[in-house]
């Protein structure tokens, strides 16, 4: 797909020297950035998703179901 972008100068000048150093094309800067982005906000919506199905009662019951004992030496 070809997408006909307008920047800002400023951020087209950032985008091309980041690119630049990075060693990589602006375009596979641009799609990662995408991809990055829509990761992000698809996870957001999910979480948000799973969190309002769940029930707080239930999960106190389930943590009360937890023996109660000192963190491991890894978790502190």
């Amino acid at each position: 797909m070809n997408v006909a972008l307008r920047l800002p100068d400023s951020l087209g000048m950032s985008l091309k020297e980041f690119s630049k150093h990075e060693n990589i094309s602006m375009n596979q800067f641009i799609a990662t950035a995408i991809a990055e982005k829509l990761s992000s906000l698809k996870t957001y919506d999910y979480l948000k998703e799973r969190s309002d199905e769940g029930n707080a009662k239930h999960l106190l019951s389930m943590l009360n179901k937890v023996a109660e004992r000192e963190a491991d030496k890894f978790d502190r």
